[in-house]
């Protein structure tokens, strides 16, 4: 499907927040940013750099400010998308269409936008070493076949794997975890391929 298709099926289906997401979809086109489609939200872009995302939830929907850390935020809305995790990323929650104050949020995204043209952005640390939990470890040492295929996959889909088994906090969780992973380690398969 092509991303005027993916585009039109994403603000035109059926949901609770359907009318709020309009909203800020209106705006946003107002930005002059490229309206494009990425990790199914539309995302919008300037010089192919994402500036900031529309987002629906069960519970709510917003804004994701890619770059957000640089913000003003002189009203106080922004939160940080994965507190520990995300260190750029911000996102303004709305549970309603009332709840939204078209020129401060038009305020927000053309400032992400001017911060973009600056070239404010922070960039993704690459950590060298890669640790792997005890329980992926012996679950490798154990199944020579797997460990093969762990190694064949990029220092990327590997680190995923790696992250999704340690953050984990209770031992039952890990386990189920790794249950899941392991067919797709054996086949080559990324932990998040189904989303890129």
């Amino acid at each position: 499907m092509d991303k005027t298709k993916q585009l039109e099926t994403y603000y035109n289906q059926d949901h609770p927040f359907r009318g709020g997401i309009a909203q800020l979809r209106r705006l946003a086109l107002k930005t002059g940013a490229e309206e494009t489609f990425k990790w199914s939200i539309p995302v919008y872009t300037v010089n192919g750099k994402n500036v900031f995302g529309i987002c629906k939830f069960k519970t709510h929907f917003g804004i994701w400010f890619f770059n957000g850390v640089f913000l003003t935020d002189t009203k106080q809305v922004l939160e940080n998308a994965q507190e520990g995790k995300t260190k750029g990323m911000r996102h303004w929650k709305f549970t309603s269409v009332n709840q939204v104050d078209d020129l401060a949020v038009l305020d927000y995204m053309n400032e992400a936008i001017e911060n973009q043209t600056k070239g404010l952005e922070i960039r993704p640390e690459k950590s060298k070493k890669l640790t792997i939990p005890d329980l992926l470890h012996h679950e490798l040492e154990k199944n020579p076949d797997v460990k093969t295929n762990f190694k064949k996959l990029s220092p990327y889909k590997q680190k995923e794997f790696c992250e999704y088994i340690a953050e984990a906090k209770q031992e039952k969780t890990k386990l189920r975890r790794l249950e899941k992973i392991l067919p797709m380690i054996k086949n080559g398969v990324g932990l998040n391929d189904g989303y890129r």
